[in-house]
């Protein structure tokens, strides 16, 4: 069974956009014989994404934690309980492509750490910080970014290192830094690459968002 595990936090806006994709990747994996269960953790949620995750028909769980790393890891026990052999992880502002579970199994490896793209850019960010951003980013096989939008993880490797930890930032580089310690096998892939936001007010302080915010503020 794949577990797709998607922390959200009042991501009312993205959701619908972010659960459509992710039901074509569902229906592309259950085509192939694998069996996917989508799992919405909502983390604090005020708005109305409980309701649009379950419009969607996928399966939530509420914590009140306003943690990413506490999210993601209440979601992966919930599913690892249930048998999960897979775990996939992206973000509510996210959209994964077609073929992305497929992808993430065909690799066969302990873990797979894909890339992010920019889909459409928000009319205030311009020409400057666009190619400052392209500039340092490595989409090509090989590249070292970890991103929690566009992860997979075997369940036994998971397991063996103990987990996502309840940090409120780079929970996703300490899983890889956990994995890489053991001697798990990574593959580092753009082939599946994950379309995000370009927003500057990101849920979780320090991530993406953050990060071209000071793309921004150096091109400015």
């Amino acid at each position: 069974m794949i577990a797709v595990i998607i922390p959200a936090h009042n991501e009312a806006d993205a959701l619908p956009s972010c659960l459509g994709a992710m039901r074509l990747a569902a229906r592309a994996a259950e085509a192939a014989g694998y069996q996917v269960e989508v799992l919405v953790v909502l983390d604090r949620c005020s708005d109305g994404s409980a309701d649009i995750a379950r419009a969607f028909g996928v399966e939530t769980l509420e914590v009140d934690v306003r943690n990413v790393g506490r999210a993601r890891r209440a979601g992966a026990a919930l599913m690892l309980e249930r048998g999960a052999q897979w775990l996939a992880c992206t973000d509510a502002d996210s959209c994964v492509p077609a073929d992305w579970l497929l992808c993430q199994l065909a690799f066969a490896a302990d873990a797979v750490c894909g890339t992010v793209h920019v889909q459409q850019w928000l009319p205030e960010q311009d020409g400057a910080l666009q190619a400052r951003y392209l500039a340092r980013y490595q989409m090509r096989e090989g590249h070292r970014h970890i991103h929690g939008a566009n992860l997979g993880i075997c369940a036994r490797a998971y397991q063996r290192v103990g987990g996502f930890q309840p940090l409120a930032l780079n929970e996703d580089v300490q899983l890889i830094a956990a994995l890489q310690a053991c001697g798990a096998t990574i593959v580092w892939t753009a082939c599946n690459s994950v379309a995000t936001s370009p927003r500057l007010d990101p849920r979780a302080r320090g991530g993406f968002g953050d990060y071209l915010k000071s793309l921004a503020e150096v091109a400015g």
